[in-house]
């Protein structure tokens, strides 16, 4: 039946490699389970909620991926767009969290259509290589600096922001921050040494050195302050009622109060990171596993793309943030997998994942911070692929813009805004326009329209 499903021994493979792989891919992308109801509730959502509808995006989304496009990667919400839709979408634009999952929405089917034709590809064509490295740069300073506050490392100050000071209320601010430090340090580590899941196993380490400090009185719980017990009330649960408080609550607006323009700067700005993140993510993850075809092509990466939009959809009534494809899914091609059976694998885990949200929910943010600041460096380092040599500055300098305006302006949005447009008046202004594709032109008109009128 497998063989029937999946043609393991067509792609040279069998069942307990793929089995090992898929495993391998969740141990290493399991960490958003933690992180994004973190990154999600500062928006107002429930955790538990947010655990709930991620595990099962995640599971009918890498189902999708598993039999549709028989490709061995795993899908989740991603990280950044999480970030985007709580910091920026509601707390930077003031709307509700449930018109952000709108956006969400509409973002996935406008994907769906997309997906069924070659204009997703075309607009992926359209943008400069090196602009869109740029934003995953910029994504990951984004996601590295929301990190640095949620540790408590990063605080207000007269010169904007400012390091910790760690002796002051150090039974709770202080610790915390100092035990967010040691498992960045611990989860660098781990990295350089190669073991998979290395994000996932710091984030335990540091909330179990949280619980030790606790338990000989380091770390001393104050509830009116923020700062709860580190231990879980509970590990495992059955009960799914939580979900109830985020489902199909995106069509629970109201429609008369959204400005249409506003509302369509946020879908784009969605539908842009999602679309090179993800197609970025599949190219990236097949050309190690050497999947492309003689021209550079990706056999079955139409139902690849399918299966990100119809997850984003389905996790936006489910009540998540943008569903993609994981870069981690490289950690399992590594393990050699090779087929959808891997992507099934790591699917059943995010769908069994849902009984222990007791226990994800309990993680404390100085506990997920590291994860975020290390996935920001992943990101981060692409920026050695920007060329920065003369021939090449009417693209370099808008990734620039893009990079800096990104955690600076607390917005990635703006940083795409501010990198489209300034790549198109640098090659006009330095006689270059030919070389800036038709769509470029209308997505900085747009852009620029949006900072005139809103």
């Amino acid at each position: 039946m497998l063989e029937k499903l999946f043609k393991l021994s067509e792609h040279g493979t069998n069942p307990k490699t793929e089995i090992m792989a898929g495993v391998t891919t969740f141990m290493t992308m399991a960490y958003i389970l933690a992180v994004n109801p973190s990154i999600l509730s500062a928006a107002g959502m429930d955790p538990t909620a947010i655990l709930l509808a991620t595990a099962i995006a995640s599971f009918i989304a890498t189902c999708c991926m598993a039999f549709w496009a028989n490709l061995p990667f795993a899908l989740s919400a991603g990280m950044g767009l999480n970030a985007y839709l709580a910091y920026t979408v509601v707390l930077g634009y003031g709307y509700s969290w449930q018109l952000a999952l709108l956006a969400v929405f509409v973002e996935g089917l406008i994907f769906i259509a997309l997906s069924l034709t070659n204009v997703r590809e075309a607009i992926f064509n359209a943008i400069p290589l090196t602009l869109k490295r740029g934003v995953s740069v910029g994504i990951g300073l984004f996601i590295a600096f929301i990190g640095l506050q949620n540790s408590g490392l990063c605080v207000d100050s007269s010169t904007l922001v400012t390091i910790t000071s760690f002796t002051e209320n150090f039974s709770t601010h202080g610790i915390c921050a100092l035990l967010a430090l040691v498992g960045l340090l611990i989860t660098a580590v781990l990295h350089i040494r190669g073991v998979k899941g290395s994000i996932l196993i710091g984030i335990v380490a540091t909330w179990l050195l949280g619980m030790l400090c606790q338990l000989v009185g380091i770390y001393v719980p104050a509830p009116d302050a923020g700062f709860y017990s580190l231990f879980p009330a509970g590990i495992i649960s059955a009960d799914f009622s939580k979900l109830g408080e985020t489902f199909g609550q995106c069509f629970k607006v109201d429609f008369g109060s959204i400005k249409l323009l506003d509302f369509l700067v946020v879908i784009f700005a969605f539908l842009f990171v999602d679309l090179f993140d993800t197609l970025g993510t599949l190219i990236g993850v097949a050309t190690k596993a050497d999947m492309l075809d003689k021209e550079g092509h990706l056999p079955g990466i139409k139902p690849a793309l399918m299966a990100d939009s119809i997850g984003t959809s389905v996790g936006a009534v489910l009540g998540t943030s943008t569903v993609t494809t994981f870069v981690e899914s490289a950690a399992g091609v590594a393990a050699g997998g090779r087929t959808g059976l891997t992507a099934l694998v790591t699917g059943v885990l995010f769908l069994l994942s849902t009984l222990f949200a007791p226990l994800f929910t309990a993680i404390p943010s100085f506990a997920t911070a590291p994860a975020l600041i290390m996935v920001g460096f992943l990101m981060v380092s692409s920026v050695t692929e920007i060329r920065f040599d003369d021939d090449n500055l009417t693209e370099a300098i808008p990734a620039y813009i893009a990079i800096i305006a990104m955690p600076l302006f607390y917005s990635i949005s703006e940083g795409i805004s501010l990198g489209i447009i300034s790549y198109v008046v640098l090659n006009v202004c330095t006689g270059k326009a030919k070389q800036v594709k038709p769509l470029v032109y209308i997505l900085a008109l747009l852009f620029v329209l949006k900072y005139i009128f809103l």
